[in-house]
């Protein structure tokens, strides 16, 4: 079961690691590109305290952005802020995030995230967790997906491994770092009738998810059983 108490602490581990990061940079540098495209690194930094808000706004029962052209244009807005406006408004966001760990709330109820996806509340930490790892990743400043932290990791896999198991663009897909597995895309008996042989794709931790999540294309990855299968965006 979903500790969300952990996963809180977790959070906040992992967002003062940011901000210590974040804080060694300048206003140029925050103008500069990140890794994600068209994207600079105010981009990401606006992002990660608006998504806060907006998480704020699913456990509080309220849409959990007006928009999706109104949560681009906050982006857009915030962008282009000097680095001090930038880390005080990570932290103030995410202070107020962490916050609802005070409310006397039922974590096993149901919330509404974007695009009609539902979840229940108490995964919404982790999935703040992620937002803060990998986005800290995607600043390019240092931290690498071989630093994650383990148990992010290995959930962050099996968190991904689960949204695309059923899609019927992937095939059949083992992935395995040599110790642990997890298994997704289309149900092995659905490509029976097509002699298909299921994939199975082995690496490290880091080289599954970089996979997975978007941030590499696989190339370091070991593929058995067909080629290495192309990914929906998330």
């Amino acid at each position: 079961m979903t500790d969300h108490v952990r996963d809180l602490a977790s959070v906040q581990d992992a967002t003062e690691r940011l901000l210590t990061a974040a804080a060694k940079l300048d206003n140029a540098a925050v103008t500069e590109p990140s890794r994600l495209p068209g994207w600079s690194r105010g981009h990401v930094l606006a992002h990660l305290a608006r998504n806060a808000d907006a998480l704020v706004n699913v456990l509080e029962g309220r849409p959990m952005y007006v928009s999706a052209k109104a949560r681009d244009a906050d982006i857009e807005r915030d962008a282009p802020r000097p680095l001090a406006a930038q880390l005080a408004d990570v932290r103030d966001s995410a202070t107020r995030f962490q916050e609802l760990r005070a409310v006397p709330a039922d974590w096993s109820r149901t919330v509404e995230l974007r695009n009609g996806v539902t979840d229940s509340a108490s995964r919404v930490p982790f999935r703040r967790w992620a937002e803060v790892e990998l986005h800290h990743v995607d600043l390019g400043i240092g931290y690498e997906l071989e630093d994650l932290p383990a148990e992010f990791s290995e959930r962050e896999i099996d968190f991904l491994a689960d949204r695309f198991a059923g899609h019927p663009g992937v095939p059949p897909t083992r992935l395995t770092d040599g110790t642990r597995a997890w298994s997704t895309g289309r149900a092995p008996e659905a490509d029976r009738g097509a002699g298909a042989a299921r994939i199975t794709v082995t690496g490290s931790p880091a080289g599954l998810l970089g996979w997975l999540a978007g941030r590499r294309d696989g190339s370091g990855l070991t593929v058995e059983g067909g080629p290495l299968p192309s990914l929906p965006p998330l």
